[in-house]
């Protein structure tokens, strides 16, 4: 099998339903959500809970519909891939899970205590973008289901606080992002 086609040598692609140019927003917001899952996925490699690694998985399927929604056109969209309310629902009740569980610092922190969380908080970042990107389809009229930023939103709140549970189980204390007199 031949992975290579040769037909984006002159800078188009296929969505589902159209060719478009690589620099279309959709591609480029699918770009960020590719690296935002393996982003995810380097969090997950590292992590040290099997409960953060099994959210993770959640997440990064998730993510995988949300890119098919948006690779999607909308006359060819099924209805399965659209992303539902209840996959807002699930990340804020992962993400309140975990916040019960660990202490969170009152100041800003550097990323970076733990090899796991600082994967996540990498993650974070990557997913933001992704974001950035995905707000930017709404705004040109490209992504038409609120849910899909609603659930971006919230994923970068899931990491950040999957990054402080992994540094706690490594023992690590957050390193104040704002060097304290003294230090």
């Amino acid at each position: 099998m031949q992975l290579y086609t040769g037909r984006g040598d002159q800078g188009t692609t296929d969505l589902l339903g159209e060719r478009v140019g690589k620099d279309d927003p959709r591609i480029a917001a699918l770009g960020a959500l590719d690296e935002a899952t393996s982003a995810i996925g380097l969090g997950r490699a590292h992590a040290t809970s099997d409960e953060t690694k099994e959210m993770l998985v959640v997440a990064q399927r998730d993510l995988y519909q949300v890119m098919a929604e948006i690779a999607f056109t909308d006359r060819l969209r099924p209805a399965a891939y659209t992303l539902g309310e209840d996959r807002v629902l699930w990340l804020e009740a992962a993400t309140d899970a975990i916040t019960t569980r660990i202490e969170l610092a009152r100041e800003f922190i550097l990323p970076g205590d733990s090899i796991p969380g600082a994967a996540l908080d990498l993650a974070r970042t990557v997913s933001r973008r992704a974001e950035r990107d995905a707000v930017a389809l709404a705004n040109h009229e490209h992504l038409h289901n609120p849910q899909v930023l609603r659930y971006l939103n919230r994923l970068s709140s899931l990491l950040f606080v999957l990054a402080r549970f992994e540094d706690r189980n490594a023992g690590a204390t957050p390193l104040a992002a704002k060097a304290r007199n003294d230090e």
